[in-house]
């Protein structure tokens, strides 16, 4: 274990401050980061999966955004091959890796080194769970793993996940480490975090999250495709769409669905007794660093 290359992930919930924490840290110690983001490898998909910016960047190179387009499959797998390839690039150059991110799977299949198939996408079984809705889709998975954990509304990942045993991989994979990592978690006050996700949702939609999805649409983007990627694309796809009446009535359904993610969020990383928790209304930076320092010391 102890001869395993080292990597570093700052995890947490949506509107956490992972992201800024991460470039902070990264510019400390000569760090790239590979972000870990079900929605930010798609194009297009800006404000709504709050990719960060280059001005935000500062000059650290950031990796997994923007690497497909909208509407296309991406997988767990792809993710995983795809960020290895890059890990050992960053380590090749004697840089330091960090994994930044929110998608817990994501996170887990690359520091876990989860065992996935590297089977192509079985097209026809993935027609017949599309003709099936979400709910039934989760009772199928529900049968399949009774102790299965994910967002029984998020309709592309409870997909994924019988697609996976579909293959033959089974939803807890096998794993096989190819990496040391220290993992750092950003937590807030419950109702701190709440007000955080208020004000950031009330300044993306202000900056142009609704034209941004509605834009998507007119560019032939599915918008089956935008309410399966849940949250922002899935609300704002409906208001577009008329299924919601007003814009008060959406931010407001809107900002409810996100606070009740981040709790799942948090359920899901909670699990890991290896994540070092920061405190972000204390003084997460430099207790980060003692942390880091003392990982790659030793």
């Amino acid at each position: 274990m102890d001869m395993l290359p080292k990597v570093i992930a700052i995890i947490g919930t949506n509107a956490s401050g992972k992201s800024e924490l991460g470039v902070k840290l990264a510019c400390r110690y000569s760090g790239e980061i590979i972000s870990a983001d079900s929605r930010q490898v798609y194009c297009g998909l800006d404000l709504g999966s709050g990719k960060i910016s280059q001005e935000e960047m500062c000059g650290i190179p950031h990796y997994m955004i923007d690497i497909c387009r909208a509407g296309e499959f991406f997988s767990m797998a792809e993710f995983q091959r795809k960020s290895y390839k890059i890990i050992d690039d960053i380590l090749s150059r004697k840089k330091i890796p960090f994994v930044v991110g929110g998608t817990g799977l994501y996170v887990d299949s690359v520091l876990d080194g989860y065992l996935l198939s590297d089977k192509a996408p079985d097209l026809a079984y993935r027609m017949e769970l599309e003709k099936l809705s979400t709910k039934q889709l989760y009772n199928m998975l529900l049968i399949q793993n009774p102790n299965v954990n994910v967002d029984r509304y998020n309709r592309n990942r409870v997909m994924r996940m019988l697609e996976r045993i579909h293959d033959g991989d089974n939803v807890v994979a096998d794993k096989q480490m190819r990496y040391q990592s220290l993992r750092l978690g950003v937590s807030w006050p419950r109702e701190v975090l709440n007000k955080r996700i208020d004000e950031r949702l009330e300044r993306r939609v202000q900056q142009g999250m609704i034209e941004e999805v509605r834009n998507l649409i007119d560019q032939g983007v599915d918008p089956q495709f935008l309410i399966r990627l849940g949250l922002e694309y899935r609300f704002i796809t409906q208001y577009a769409l008329g299924i919601i009446e007003s814009k008060e009535e959406m931010i407001s359904q809107l900002s409810h669905a996100i606070k009740k993610f981040a709790k799942r969020q948090m359920t899901w990383f909670k699990r890991n007794q290896d994540i070092i928790w920061l405190e972000m209304d204390k003084d997460p930076y430099n207790e980060a660093c003692r942390a880091i320092e003392s990982f790659l010391m030793n």
